[in-house]
């Protein structure tokens, strides 16, 4: 990871249309790192996503912040995942393994459902300020703990933020996962080379992601979040109805922040438009990287040339 690719696939197509006949598939991501991150209980400090960012002095106990990754944990999660099972959505959850380790009905439930796991680290710490063994120990830790919380396998991973320039190598070296969602720099999975062998990326994304609250241009009020969102999604069904191919969008949502109330009204609003959309289709991001495997494997040719 660090060579860069400003070429990508250009023009050409390589999948018209999704297995199951959608046009444009969505991944939900609910990133659960409530309880991973820094926090003076665990001697680590202070972490800086809080709701405010007001200037608190590192050798002081931020409890505000404290409070409201307890609420994520505590109230936000419980109402996304009603909204989950009042739409019947498959869902993806990018769990940190130490925050599912501190809450076990929401583990409890995670192992009773049949939603996607995702990797997120067993802390929720920069890699990039982590020593090559750091970053591997904790990548380890993750995927010990993991498929021990939720009783199967983990097949994806992430990190928090941005990857380090050993993230993927790490990543591909461990025996139980086949792809990371470390990049941004497309919208549809590609396959990469990772020590001489065919490596599976399936991109993430910053934009449709419920940070923007809190990163400008910030989103003023819920709505404009519901707007991005289906403003995307319509989008790209319009590109592939006209012969761009299949698309795929990313949603990142965080407890702590889409679990507010007015929040969450924006994810219930977008889950129902999705609803009422024949040719959009909600996945978890194992089933993406199933088909891309079988549909798309390394070195196929395109289903068409260019549109």
């Amino acid at each position: 990871m660090g060579e860069r690719d400003l070429v990508g696939r250009a023009r050409e197509v390589p999948l018209q249309r999704w297995p199951d006949g959608s046009l444009v598939a969505v991944n939900v991501v609910v990133n659960v790192e409530e309880g991973a991150e820094a926090a003076w209980p665990d001697g680590e400090g202070n972490d800086s996503w809080g709701e405010y960012a007001l200037p608190i002095d590192p050798s002081i106990r931020d409890l505000g912040t404290e409070g409201h990754y307890e609420f994520g944990s505590r109230v936000g999660i419980w109402r996304l995942v009603r909204l989950v099972e009042r739409f019947g959505v498959p869902v993806t959850f990018g769990v940190c393994a130490r925050a599912l380790e501190r809450n076990p009905p929401f583990a409890a439930w995670l192992r009773d459902s049949d939603h996607d796991v995702l990797g997120h680290g067993y802390r929720w710490a920069e890699v990039t300020q982590m020593s090559e063994d750091e970053e591997r120990e904790d990548l380890e830790h993750a995927m010990r703990v993991l498929p021990e919380l939720v009783g199967r396998p983990v097949r994806g991973w992430y990190v928090r933020s941005f990857p380090s320039v050993r993230t993927r190598r790490l990543a591909a070296a461990h025996p139980d996962l086949s792809y990371d969602s470390d990049s941004v720099n497309d919208e549809l999975p590609y396959w990469t080379d990772v020590d001489g062998a065919p490596w599976l990326v399936v991109p993430y994304s910053k934009v449709h992601n419920d940070t923007r609250y809190f990163l400008p241009p910030t989103y003023a009020t819920p709505r404009h979040f519901t707007e991005t969102l289906t403003g995307a999604a319509a989008f790209l069904l319009d590109e592939a109805r006209h012969g761009a191919g299949a698309r795929l969008m990313t949603v990142g949502l965080h407890p702590r922040w889409s679990g507010q109330a007015a929040r969450a009204a924006a994810v219930r609003d977008f889950l129902a438009w999705v609803a009422g959309q024949p040719e959009v289709t909600l996945v978890h991001r194992q089933q993406v990287a199933d088909w891309w495997t079988e549909h798309v494997p390394p070195g196929a040719r395109p289903s068409s040339s260019t549109y």
